[in-house]
């Protein structure tokens, strides 16, 4: 009734839903240049002498510069920060203040690929497969593609978890996350052999060059990491010079990128993607923005490689399903479905919040049977939500709370670390990233289920002090006192 499974990552539109696997291929992780860490301060600014940049970003600045897209009013420079490279302020820059403008014709979308020499081979495809091919494609032609200065500056590959090998998976037994990633990770084989077999290999004069998986979970990770979904009509954008930024833990707006019109050259107008600042930021420290508000440390590990400071950050996804082996299952989906939800319902639940509206309805609704299965008559079709909104008996209230318990008991037993030896781990400290990223995970998982469990044992206790259906309904008909007691009418 109660399954505690995988449900991250939250998939964009361009990005669907990603499967589970019983089984998982590892890939070497290489060095990476620009990669993503949490960040807890204010600034990246140190009194110490800045490393030099590598000629590789000092290449692709300028290539911005050349292009028109930096000018010497541009309020930022990219620099090396704490996260590997960010945006850091050349002036003060106040908040909601355009920090950069990057035309259209310098987003790689769809569109872009599209009206490339590839498109019509990539017509019928994924947003993101199309895209990932057009990549590859692009930095195999190193220096005859446009988008060479953009292409020598991504990462080889970042801390996400489809890029740890199996002692470092060892480290999230246990957790949502490991289950997510091994599907992400059968996901990407699975796409990459069909595209290889339905375009590439076709299409040799196209793709003259080898592609490999590794290759497919690197432009992956890219677009995982790095694109843009919000922007109008625009559900996967990469967008240079913007991807630089870094996220923070003290951004807590989303408002920060916009698509304006605008001067796109000396004589030309386009469309323009525009950055703003989220806060203000004193000269020499580094610009941030937020990446998600809604987005868990799993979505985070598995998304950038990093976790975020935040306790909100700490989740745990229930899956909850309707059995089809269930008596009433046809009414139950019914039910379920007139109120937004299906046979099987996903709920997360988040550190230190209430449990999700619909949880408990639906929980009563998947466990109700016996003398309380009348409800389901249609008679009460337009009304049974309301009535599943509170306790319907103590059997049903009492079953729910037992199911609940054992699901988040049972995860628990699966991790090989207590939250309290994370917890000292995290005192401690000299973590590398990637065991930073686990402890804090597990740590994360374990305090919310441990939260559930405790809503469902206090509810528990208080069974026999909650009002159920039937006593609803007797005081409705007015045959209960005010005490409590059931009013008899003699006849006359």
């Amino acid at each position: 009734m109660v399954t505690l499974l995988p449900l991250y990552p939250y998939p964009s539109s361009s990005f669907p839903s990603l499967p589970n696997s019983k089984h998982i291929s590892v890939l070497k992780p290489k060095p990476s240049l620009h990669y993503h860490r949490p960040v807890f301060l204010a600034s990246s600014h140190s009194s110490e002498a800045e490393p030099e940049l590598p000629e590789s970003v000092k290449n692709f600045w300028q290539w911005g510069c050349d292009e028109g897209v930096i000018s010497k009013k541009t309020p930022v420079r990219p620099g090396i920060v704490p996260e590997g490279m960010g945006l850091v302020a050349t002036k003060d820059i106040g908040r909601n203040e355009v920090v950069l403008e990057v035309p259209k014709r310098f987003w790689i979308n769809p569109d872009t690929v599209a009206e490339s020499e590839i498109g019509s081979v990539c017509s019928g495809l994924k947003p993101w497969i199309a895209v990932a091919l057009f990549l590859l494609r692009e930095k195999f032609r190193g220096g005859d593609s446009k988008w060479k200065f953009y292409l020598d500056v991504l990462p080889e590959c970042t801390d996400s978890t489809i890029y740890w090998s199996e002692e470092e998976l060892a480290e999230i037994q246990g957790t949502q996350l490991l289950s997510t990633t091994i599907g992400v990770i059968d996901y990407v084989q699975n796409e990459f052999q069909k595209v290889e077999e339905e375009v590439i290999l076709p299409n040799k004069q196209l793709f003259p060059f080898p592609i490999t998986l590794e290759d497919f979970f690197w432009v992956f990770g890219i677009l995982r990491s790095r694109a843009f979904s919000r922007l109008r009509n625009q559900n996967l954008i990469l967008m240079p010079f913007v991807d630089l930024i870094n996220h923070s833990a003290r951004v807590t707006s989303e408002d920060h990128a916009h698509e304006v019109r605008g001067p796109a050259g000396l004589f030309s107008w386009d469309y323009l993607f525009s950055l703003r600042s989220p806060l203000s930021v004193k000269a020499g420290e580094q610009v941030f923005i937020q990446y998600d508000l809604n987005k868990s440390n799993a979505d985070f590990a598995l998304d950038y490689g990093f976790i975020d400071s935040g306790a909100d950050r700490d989740a745990f996804s229930l899956t909850l399903e309707i059995s089809e082996s269930d008596d009433f299952y046809d009414d139950k989906v019914d039910i379920a479905e007139s109120n937004g939800l299906g046979e099987m319902a996903y709920f997360d639940v988040k550190l230190g919040q209430p449990l999700p509206p619909q949880m408990l309805p639906y929980l009563r609704l998947v466990a109700l049977g016996g003398t309380d299965a009348f409800l389901l008559e249609s008679i009460f079709r337009n009304s049974v939500w309301g009535h599943l909104e509170l306790p319907i008996s103590r059997a049903n209230e009492e079953l729910i709370c037992r199911v609940v318990r054992e699901a988040c008991s049972s995860a628990l037993s699966g991790y090989h670390t207590t939250l309290e030896e994370d917890e000292k781990l995290k005192e401690e400290g000299n973590l590398s990233p990637r065991v930073e990223i686990a402890v804090g995970v597990r740590a994360g998982e374990t305090k919310v289920l441990r939260q559930i469990d405790n809503i469902f044992r206090e509810r528990e206790e208080e069974l026999n002090e909650l009002e159920y259906y039937q006593e609803r309904r007797l005081k409705d008909l007015g045959l209960v006192g005010e005490q409590g007691e059931i009013i008899f009418w003699e006849p006359k």
